[in-house]
């Protein structure tokens, strides 16, 4: 079999661009063989503070060709729509149908105020406590809306929503008003751990404070988990 003359003249004016398309099939195979490309994820602010902030760094200098974005966003976000590999949030907050990945485990909140705001105000004893004579400083949601606080002892929850003397998105706002002595939060403990341990704030309501389930990362499916999207699963729990 040989080509006709018109063949011919078709095969030479198409070898540049077969080739151009061989050697970009031969690129993408290798991006199925070694860590590259995009790597998008959806995170909680926090989590992005507590858990990926201090790994990043280590991951990136392993994966030097995986391009890291990061979207920082405290509301329910849909990681398939919004073109992200993978999220990060509570366990509570997932997303149906994912399968999630522990990261960090267990936390648990602390109650803290100042010694000085304890000397004006008092100590409460129990939650109910909070929702009078107490200034307490709130996290919003997305919404607009409060979180509340949650307490668990011996399997009795209680939820209250104070009051709010502050209301505020920012977190770090938030505990700085509480050093500053303005009122009573409700943070991550290992936020404040260094506040307790120096005395600069004192933790109340322990006996309530009892452990949850922490941060997961999630994402939709195995069966199209990228190079990149696996080591860095890997890298976050080792």
């Amino acid at each position: 079999v040989a080509p006709t003359e018109a063949g011919e003249r078709l095969l030479a004016r198409l070898g540049p661009a077969l080739a151009d398309i061989d050697a970009a099939l031969d690129e993408v195979a290798m991006f199925r063989d070694r860590p590259a490309g995009r790597l998008r994820i959806n995170v909680a602010s926090t989590a992005a503070r507590m858990l990926l902030a201090p790994r990043l760094g280590g991951f990136m200098n392993a994966y030097p060709d995986v391009r890291v974005e990061i979207v920082c966003e405290d509301a329910l976000a849909d990681i398939v729509a919004g073109g992200f590999d993978c999220g990060v949030r509570l366990g509570e907050r997932l997303q149906a149908d994912m399968i999630a990945v522990p990261l960090g485990g267990e936390l648990s909140q602390a109650l803290v105020a100042t010694p000085d705001y304890i000397a004006r105000h008092g100590a409460p004893t129990q939650p109910e406590d909070l929702m009078n004579g107490h200034r307490c400083l709130l996290v919003r949601r997305a919404s607009g809306q409060p979180y509340p606080w949650e307490f668990e002892r011996k399997g009795r929850l209680v939820v209250v929503t104070p009051p709010p003397a502050l209301l505020t998105d920012n977190g770090v706002v938030m505990l700085e008003a509480c050093r500053a002595g303005a009122g009573l939060a409700f943070p991550f403990r290992e936020a404040v751990a260094d506040d307790i341990a120096e005395g600069r704030l004192v933790s109340l309501l322990e006996d309530w404070c009892e452990p949850f389930p922490g941060f997961f990362l999630y994402y939709p499916s195995r069966r199209q988990l990228s190079p990149a999207l696996r080591a860095f699963i890997d890298w976050m729990r080792g």
